[in-house]
């Protein structure tokens, strides 16, 4: 399952600025049309054009869901009960920029729906002309294909097609996910917010699968080590980011001889030495290029995973008690007041257990 699970930016026209409102125009439209062309599960499993694997895999999204609603007391949506099967094998595309002098996502904000560190696109070209655009002022861009996402509630959102390349462990896991911001979203926390559907979803899916100890021993330690991995590279780039704001980089052809020659002598080697260490087969920084958006993409989304974990241990909760926690502390935070400016639910969330 792809770990990094984002989602799309929606809001009213109500902006200035013409770019924006160009931009949500097209958003708009893209979701309207990804609505109506939406047709009812029922519909679509008495379609004889519709591959028996694709209707049981719209079956089991169907059971997925009822359970997850089930399992946390909430009265179920009408999420997912209609099926859009899309032309292409993403839904969407997202766009992250990073200006050259350091590794950091740039934020794109809007009205209610606050801040998001990428902008979301429907169509692949427009994905890739506003990287071209974001490149021609002086940013490092990252575009990726994105096969799920949430609308928060805003819509009713629909089984993808998008959704039938997933085996399904790796479907329930994203289900779960994608359901689990439908009952908790922290404003401008879109990397505590991942972490925490990543977390809640697996242990989820462990308990719905009712897998052995045994069975689940295989899948945390085969984790555990891709988690180690991340977090190596993580505090590598951390050390990177810091090296590159203390040469305070002001444009591609120094940055990009800077960070070829770290890479290659710095951090390459560091983290081939741990995946040595740990005998790891899938050593996935070796395997990818690597500029300032795509790592500011991998920090976005893989930062705060252990301390969910550990804060968990910690608290020595089951999952339904560590959510009421996480609920019972989000409210609390939301009556302080705090200028998330200052302190983000988040590290507050960390800070005061």
């Amino acid at each position: 399952m792809v770990s990094l699970r984002p989602l799309l930016v929606f809001s009213l026209l109500s902006l200035s600025g013409c770019a924006k409102v160009s931009y949500l125009w097209d958003q708009g439209w893209g979701q309207v049309s990804l609505l109506n062309s939406a047709r009812p599960n029922a519909e679509v499993l008495k379609d004889s054009d519709v591959s028996q694997e694709n209707k049981e895999k719209i079956k089991k999204i169907e059971e997925l869901k009822a359970y997850f609603y089930q399992y946390w007391g909430r009265p179920a949506t009408g999420i997912y009960s209609e099926t859009t099967l899309l032309e292409s094998k993403a839904v969407t595309h997202l766009v992250i920029a990073s200006p050259y002098s350091e590794i950091k996502a740039i934020d794109n904000c809007f009205p209610f729906m606050g801040c998001f560190p990428y902008l979301g696109f429907f169509s692949k070209e427009k994905a890739h002309d506003h990287a071209t655009e974001l490149e021609g002022q002086n940013y490092e861009t990252h575009v990726r294909p994105v096969y799920a996402y949430s609308t928060l509630g805003y819509f009713e959102d629909k089984i993808l097609s998008s959704f039938f390349y997933f085996e399904d462990f790796a479907l329930t896991e994203m289900i779960f996910h994608e359901l689990f911001h439908t009952i908790f979203f922290a404003k401008d926390e879109v990397s505590l917010n991942e972490a925490l559907a990543n977390h809640f979803s697996r242990l989820m899916a462990f308990e719905y699968y009712n897998l052995s100890e045994s069975e689940k021993k295989v899948r945390i330690d085969e984790r555990a080590k891709n988690a180690a991995l991340s977090a190596t590279f993580a505090s590598e780039v951390r050390l990177f980011n810091e090296f590159l704001k203390e040469k305070d980089v002001k444009d591609k052809e120094t940055l990009e001889k800077l960070r070829q020659n770290y890479l290659e002598e710095v951090l390459f080697p560091r983290v081939k030495e741990f995946c040595a260490r740990e005998n790891l087969t899938n050593c996935f920084p070796l395997k990818r290029p690597w500029n300032n958006a795509s790592m500011a993409a991998f920090m976005t989304y893989e930062d705060k995973g252990s301390r969910i974990e550990e804060l968990q241990e910690k608290l020595d909760l089951d999952l339904k008690g560590y959510f009421n926690h996480i609920e019972a502390a989000y409210d609390q935070y939301k009556k302080l007041d705090i200028d998330p400016k200052t302190q983000k639910f988040g590290e507050w969330l960390f800070n005061n257990i």
